[in-house]
C-alpha cells in the first residue's frame, strides 16, 4: 500500500472519536505530510500506533505524539524548540507547521543527533537545526521561542527552558515522577495539566546512552543495595552458620 494512503489511514484514526487525539486541522494536515517511514525502519511498522526502539531511544507512537503537539499548539510562524530529538519524528511535524527553518531541535545523545538529521534530510526538512547539548540548559542563542516541546518527564520544568519563552510562548512538558501529566507551562509559571502520559527522565550530561554510566538512579540504586548489605546485621546473614 501507498505510504500515503498509510498516512491518512493513520490520521484518519487518530481524529476518530474513539482516540480523538488530533482534534486540530493544523496537526492533521501536517502529520498527513510528513514521511513517517523515513523514521521508522519498517514501512508498516512505522504507521501502526505503537511505540518502537530505535538507537537506545523510544519513538513515540503517532498517538502519543498527536498529543504532544496538540498541546503545544503551534502556529505558522512560531519559533519553535524541541528538546528530546530522537529520530527526529515530531521535528519533522512541526517544520510542517511552521517552516523548517524556525525549528530547532536538540538530544544530549550524540548519535541520536546523527540520526534526527539525517532522517529529516531524507524527508526533506534539512533544514531543521539539530543540535547535541542538555536538553535542561535549552538553547539560549536561538530564544525566545513561541513554542518549547520538551519529550522527556521531570518533576518540575526546567528553568532555563522557561526563561527562554517568549512573553506569550508555551512549553509543553510531561511533568511528575511517579504519575506524570501532560502540562503546558506559561512563562510565568502556571501550569495546565492535560493528562497521564509515561516518559522516560529528562537525561542530564553524564546519563545519556553511550555515556559510561547510562542511568544515574541505576548506578545509585546500585550503589544503595551494596551498602545496605554491608550494614545488615550478622544475624540476616543465612551464610552465617551459628551452630
Amino acid at each position: 500500500m501507498e505510504p500515503a494512503v498509510l498516512r491518512d489511514d493513520m490520521v484518519d484514526s487518530l481524529e476518530h472519536e474513539a482516540k480523538a487525539v488530533v482534534r486540530s486541522d493544523t496537526v492533521g494536515l501536517a502529520m498527513r505530510e510528513v514521511p513517517r517511514e523515513e523514521f521508522v525502519d519498517e514501512e508498516r511498522a512505522a504507521y501502526a500506533d505503537t511505540a518502537h526502539r530505535s538507537h537506545g531511544t523510544r519513538v513515540l507512537a503517532p498517538s502519543t505524539a498527536a498529543r504532544l503537539l496538540e498541546a503545544l499548539a503551534p502556529t505558522e510562524g512560531d519559533e519553535v524548540l524541541v528538546v528530546g530529538a530522537g529520530v527526529g519524528y515530531t521535528a519533522a511535524v512541526l517544520a510542517e507547521i511552521v517552516g523548517p527553518r524556525r525549528v530547532h531541535a536538540i538530544d544530549i545523545t550524540r548519535q541520536l543527533v546523527f540520526e534526527a538529521r539525517s532522517n529529516l534530510a531524507s524527508a526533506g526538512y534539512s533544514e531543521v537545526l539539530v543540535d547535541c547539548r542538555d536538553g535542561a540548559e535549552g538553547l539560549a542563542e536561538y530564544a525566545p521561542f513561541d513554542r518549547i516541546l520538551v519529550e522527556a518527564a521531570a518533576v518540575e520544568p526546567p528553568e532555563r527552558l522557561v526563561r527562554q519563552l517568549a512573553d506569550d510562548g508555551q512549553l509543553a512538558m510531561p511533568l511528575g515522577a511517579g504519575q506524570q501529566s501532560l502540562t503546558v507551562v506559561e512563562p510565568d509559571g502556571s501550569q495546565e495539566p492535560l493528562g497521564g502520559v509515561a516518559f522516560a527522565p529528562l537525561l542530564v550530561e553524564g546519563e545519556q546512552a553511550g555515556a559510561v554510566e547510562r542511568n544515574r538512579t541505576a548506578r545509585e540504586e546500585r550503589e544503595r543495595a551494596d551498602q545496605a548489605a554491608q550494614r545488615r546485621a550478622g544475624w540476616e546473614h543465612d551464610w552465617i552458620d551459628w551452630d
